[in-house]
């Protein structure tokens, strides 16, 4: 009885421990550009309505093949307009939900205009310190991996060449 009670303890320790790697590959993006993966923790615990809609985006494929149009060194680096002028959008705005989460390197956010409800699907992700923004656009993930490749996107506004989404994927969906 006791083997068997280790064998079943072991198989619940296997289970639950491969149910919270899904869970976390549920909540994380990977996002392949020209110089390799980025891969960016979601944070619904701070915006669980962005991050539900950066998932669905991801899922239908909208970010892939769409270019950084509005790259400011030292600043952030702004994607997720399929136009490519930073006047477009999914058509879907979301309502802010500001947070505490710091505007600091590898923070990505939701852009926005005047309107603290107008974020749809435009993001940035920080090249260094930002928060004069904190409490004013929306944190929904930080980069865990990869800023080096982030550091490396062609820089303008908009950029003569601009890097591009290659790929961005649900981690959890991922081939």
């Amino acid at each position: 009885m006791r083997r068997l009670l280790t064998l079943f303890g072991a198989l619940f320790f296997l289970m639950s421990a491969n149910n919270a790697e899904a869970q976390d590959l549920e909540n994380q993006l990977y996002l392949d550009l020209k110089d390799g993966r980025v891969v960016i923790d979601l944070r619904p615990d701070v915006a669980p309505q962005h991050v539900e809609r950066i998932k669905e985006l991801t899922r239908e494929g909208f970010y892939d093949g769409i270019v950084f149009h509005r790259v400011i060194d030292g600043f952030m680096a702004q994607t997720g307009d399929p136009t490519g002028t930073g006047m477009g959008g999914s058509g879907e705005k979301l309502r802010a939900e500001f947070s505490s989460a710091p505007f600091v390197r590898g923070t990505v956010g939701m852009a926005r205009s005047q309107d603290p409800n107008s974020g749809d699907s435009q993001f940035f992700i920080c090249f260094g310190d930002a928060q004069f923004l904190n409490g004013q656009y929306t944190v929904w993930g930080v980069v865990s991996e990869g800023m080096e490749f982030v550091d490396n996107i062609t820089k303008g506004e908009p950029p003569a060449n601009p890097d591009q989404i290659i790929r961005m994927q649900v981690a959890a969906d991922a081939q």
